[in-house]
């Protein structure tokens, strides 16, 4: 059996901050990074607010350069992924891969992010990062006098809207139900009908989206199933996110949306099993937070096992 001091399990921005900071303090580590491997970035274009590239970095290549990083100060790399988690620190944890096997540690990062939830429609696979995105503050900024649509009638979505109304030059904002129905704040809902940007489609769902190479128009059905087609350059879904953490089971504490809970920094409720990323952290979701708790749960790591 393959054992180490740390299994980190994902291969995103978190996990690969960790994967430098423990291979860097020489302690033997192995990085189950998924797969495909990589996480959001590895779908997103240009990364324009990561600090110390000042003309942006693809996220793939971001990535990339974080992982030869972490194997240059000596990480391993499987490029699989976890279907079970086992054990305690005082035997050992044991983490089976996809592959059927098996690898044994001292103590485990979990960071294996989360994903958004997809529409589902037609074009949308094909077009993502081309025009459909998951996340405003991302890529808001691309969308500089262009028409965009916004799905989801919940206050992230009137997070987004607002947000993206700083640089498109008109929003719609797409709500499958009724207005009296929608999951938004009554405050929310009021600061965004006051935007005088934002344009609501109530009783609305897109049916297929269109485009080439980048995202040209949607087609619309209301709840009549009458069709309609608005012309335009992004769409942005906002109805939700889920943690990658089912695989997990009951093995740590998680709250009702299926986060990580947190306790004392990067500590789970399991001895010897850390959290850094996305998968703990519903509100920020951004690159720069996922590395930096991926410092820290590196850090925790290290305390524990010296201890």
């Amino acid at each position: 059996m393959n054992s180490y001091d740390v299994i980190i399990i994902g291969g995103g921005v978190s996990g690969l901050t960790a994967s430098i900071y423990t291979s860097r303090a020489f302690l033997k580590t192995l990085n189950i990074a998924g797969f495909p491997a990589g996480g959001q970035l590895m779908w997103t274009t240009e990364v324009e607010n990561f600090p110390g590239f000042p003309d942006g970095i693809m996220g793939p290549d971001l990535i990339e350069n974080m992982r030869k990083q972490a194997i240059k100060f000596g990480t391993t790399f499987v490029d699989e992924n976890v279907v079970s988690i086992s054990g305690n620190p005082e035997s050992g944890f044991i983490v089976k891969s996809e592959g059927n096997t098996e690898f044994t540690a001292k103590a485990i990062i979990l960071s294996v992010g989360s994903s958004p939830k997809k529409l589902g429609a037609p074009g949308e696979d094909r077009l993502s990062a081309r025009g459909v995105s998951y996340c405003a503050v991302c890529d808001g900024a691309f969308f500089k006098e262009k028409v965009v649509a916004v799905v989801g009638g919940g206050d992230s979505a009137m997070e987004e809207a607002n947000y993206l109304s700083k640089y498109a030059s008109q929003v719609h904002v797409l709500v499958r139900g009724t207005e009296d129905k929608m999951k938004a704040s009554a405050i929310m809902i009021d600061k965004s009908k006051k935007n005088p940007k934002i344009t609501f489609h109530f009783n609305t769902q897109i049916k297929e989206i269109n485009g080439d190479k980048l995202v040209e128009s949607i087609t619309l059905i209301d709840n009549n199933n009458s069709e309609s087609t608005l012309n335009l350059n992004g769409v942005f879904v906002a109805i939700g996110w889920k943690p990658n953490t089912d695989f997990l089971g009951d093995l740590v504490v998680k709250d009702e949306l299926g986060y990580i809970k947190i306790s004392n920094h990067t500590n789970t409720s399991v001895p010897g099993i850390f959290v850094a990323g996305d998968s703990a952290d519903p509100r920020y979701r951004q690159a720069i937070t996922a590395a930096g708790t991926g410092a820290m749960a590196a850090i925790d790591i290290e305390r524990f096992l010296s201890h």
